[in-house]
């Protein structure tokens, strides 16, 4: 077990994607993401971001290149474990919960995976605590409010004990009170981030580290705040920040 936990988090190497219509969203991707990092993935729509996530936990297959979790190659032979280690959480909530009560969605997971009695009820009150939606445990889903909801939805990822997190876009469709809300929840949790997202400024106050996705390649791979803060690269790949955000006068959190 030690060789896994050694193992980065995750690590794409050469991964090249092509749909069945002849269309190549991915052109030969690398990168490396280490336990504990959060990693934001930017770039342009159409650049290929959907696509790398979803070749994450194996929704998609088929291409050339490897990707590997926790030292396991995603493949057939190990895909239930490769989607309990990767967590997705889509942008819309109302994709993820669709049982009576919050208890009930975030407990899914893991009796599916078999777990049941104390040690599930455990798991789902240790998830929702997490979250700060402990209190929310008997309530239905749709009696909450959107960023409520965004929460439990990272909340019935993270009863599988994920690996990785992987968000796409959790700062969307969020008041300003929620969105911070969400990042404290996300600064605390002892578990891999890989946040997609056109919110440059969350980017940049969550994730010390930012790739660039652009046309089907990393075209760059460095600390947020450096490549914000380039112009020419952000023009180069179509990433605009918010009129008057000045990323060079934010001042990084933990």
């Amino acid at each position: 077990m030690d060789a896994v936990t050694d193992s980065p988090s995750l690590d794409v190497s050469g991964l090249a994607f092509a749909y069945p219509d002849g269309h190549q969203a991915l052109f030969g991707v690398d990168f490396t993401v280490a336990r504990g990092e959060r990693v934001a993935l930017l770039g342009p729509n159409g650049a290929g971001k959907t696509t790398l996530v979803l070749h994450l936990n194996g929704i998609l297959t088929g291409g050339a290149g490897t990707v590997t979790v926790a030292g396991l190659p995603v493949g057939k032979r190990h895909m239930a474990e490769i989607r309990r280690r990767v967590g997705i959480v889509f942008q819309d909530p109302d994709d993820q919960l669709f049982m009576p009560t919050v208890r009930e969605d975030v407990a899914f997971g893991p009796a599916a995976a078999g777990m049941k009695g104390a040690e599930l009820e455990q798991r789902v009150r240790t998830a929702l605590e997490l979250v700060g939606m402990a209190d929310f445990a008997d309530r239905p889903p749709h009696h909450l409010s959107f960023g409520q909801r965004r929460r439990v939805a990272v909340a019935t990822v993270l009863a599988m004990e994920p690996e990785i997190l992987v968000l796409d876009e959790p700062s969307s469709n969020l008041d300003p009170a929620s969105r911070r809300e969400l990042a404290d929840i996300l600064r605390s949790l002892d578990v891999t981030v890989l946040m997609v997202t056109h919110d440059l400024p969350y980017a940049l106050e969550l994730c010390p580290r930012s790739l660039i996705l652009s046309e089907g390649v990393i075209a760059a791979d460095g600390a947020t705040g450096e490549l914000l803060s380039d112009d020419v690269l952000m023009r180069a790949h179509r990433l605009e920040l918010p009129f008057g955000f000045d990323p060079r006068s934010v001042t990084m959190g933990a």
